[in-house]
This record gives structure tokens, C-alpha cells and sequence, in this order.
């Protein structure tokens, strides 16, 4: 029974991320393209995705490399934009800690934005499933998005600047984040954090070589994070009130 049901959750993650393809498709055929403008062969292109495979930072890397950006900025951008992911980390471990260790690294390379908000979701709403299962999970998710990101980027490397302008396809990359952000911006402290973020990055745009970015990040972080000790505060406040006139 327990083989059945874990082959059923991956067949379920793997339903699950079938509608993030509409998205993912677009985005790695736009991320080939730029790749081909920028001067990288088809090989050089597919093994920035295969070594990197996180869309947004390569996206970063490759443009501040066209506007020849210092290494160091360009690495540290990268990162900077990658951060969420050591987040998505931590907020997978309760969940998949007890899986072997092959497992988890596997998990930590394919984890995605698409494979980290459908798999957190499920895991919360069903915290009975055991630890294989949520792996299954977590694996059906990616187990269609991984590669067609691959392919999408080897065709778009071998298309390359051939697509139309026309076609608008560098329009994917805002829609991809919201589509991926909107539903997660679940708490008040998610909100606050998006919120200071766009507040600061707006002017943070004139700073050289792309560090807005960062500065707004990590505005970001720090505002969402005081927002949610904040909140946590007043909720036991509250509570110490009640117990209280009690």
C-alpha cells in the first residue's frame, strides 16, 4: 500500500506542475535566446542551466556579463538573487530532514520556486504524509519542470536571435515571478516584505551594476522579518490580555 501511495503522490506532484509548463517553456527558450546574443554556443548554454538551473539567477549572471560587470558583482548578484533558496531550504528540512542524504542533495538541486510552492502547500495542508511521500511529492513536481527547461534552453540557444521581437517573449520573465508570487504572499509579513522591496528597488535602479537589486533584497527580508516578530508580539500580548480578564 505504502509503494502505491507514493507512486501516486509523485504522479500527483507531477500533475500538479503540468500548468507551470506554460511558463517555464517560455522562460527557458527566452534564457537560450539571450544566451545565443550574448555569444554562448549551444554546449556553453545548456551547461549554464544544467550547473545553475535557477531561471532568475541566470537571467542576472548573463546581463550584467553583457554589460561586462566585474566578476565578483556578478557572483555576488547571483547569490543575492538565489537567497530564497537556502530559505525554501530551511522551510522544506521539517519536512524532508529524515529522507537519506543522496535524496536531499538531489532535492537541493531541483528545487525551484514552482517546486517549492507546490510542494510546501501540500506538505501543510496534508502534515500526515510520511517522509517518503513528501519525497515523491516533491520529486513529481519537478520531474516534467526540470527538463523542459533544459530542452527549452537548447532550443532557444540554437533559434537564437532568429525569434521575432515581435513575439514579446521577454514579457515571460515578469509574468513567471507573478505568477509565482502572488500566491504566496500568504501572511501580512509576506506582504510587508514585497511591498518594501518594490519601494526600495524603484530607486535603487540608479545605483551602478545592478545593486539595487540587492539593496531592495535585503530590504526586503529585514522588513518582512520585523513584521512577522512584530505581529508575533501583539498576538501574545493579546493573548496575555485575554488570559488575563480571564
Amino acid at each position: 500500500m505504502a509503494i502505491t501511495t507514493t507512486k501516486s503522490l509523485f504522479w500527483k506532484g507531477l500533475r500538479d506542475s503540468l500548468p507551470f509548463l506554460l511558463v517555464v517553456s517560455p522562460f527557458g527558450l527566452l534564457f537560450g535566446v539571450l544566451a545565443a546574443e550574448a555569444g554562448l554556443n549551444v554546449l556553453e548554454a545548456l551547461a549554464f542551466s544544467l550547473a545553475v538551473f535557477a531561471g532568475a539567477a541566470q537571467f542576472t549572471a548573463l546581463q550584467l556579463l553583457q554589460e561586462n560587470t566585474p566578476l565578483l558583482i556578478v557572483l555576488i548578484s547571483a547569490l543575492a538573487v538565489n537567497l530564497r533558496m537556502g530559505m525554501y531550504s530551511a522551510s522544506l528540512t521539517p519536512y524532508l530532514g529524515d529522507a537519506p542524504m543522496w535524496q536531499r542533495a538531489c532535492a537541493a538541486y531541483m528545487t525551484v520556486d514552482q517546486s517549492y510552492a507546490l510542494s510546501i502547500v501540500k506538505f501543510e495542508t496534508e502534515p500526515e504524509m510520511t517522509t517518503p511521500q513528501r519525497m515523491a511529492y516533491f520529486f513529481g513536481t519537478t520531474s516534467v519542470i526540470a527538463p523542459s527547461w533544459m530542452i527549452a534552453t537548447v532550443i532557444g540557444a540554437l533559434v537564437g536571435a532568429q525569434i521575432p521581437a515581435s513575439w514579446g517573449l521577454d514579457f515571460v520573465l515578469p509574468l513567471a515571478f507573478l505568477a509565482m508570487i502572488g500566491p504566496m504572499l500568504r501572511t501580512p509579513a509576506h506582504m510587508v516584505a514585497c511591498f518594501v522591496a518594490i519601494v526600495t528597488a524603484l530607486p535603487a535602479t540608479l545605483m551602478p551594476h545592478n545593486l539595487g537589486l540587492i539593496v531592495a533584497g535585503l530590504a526586503g527580508m529585514m522588513a518582512g522579518a520585523q513584521a512577522e516578530l512584530w505581529l508575533e508580539r501583539k498576538a501574545a500580548r493579546r493573548s496575555a490580555s485575554q488570559e488575563a480578564a480571564s
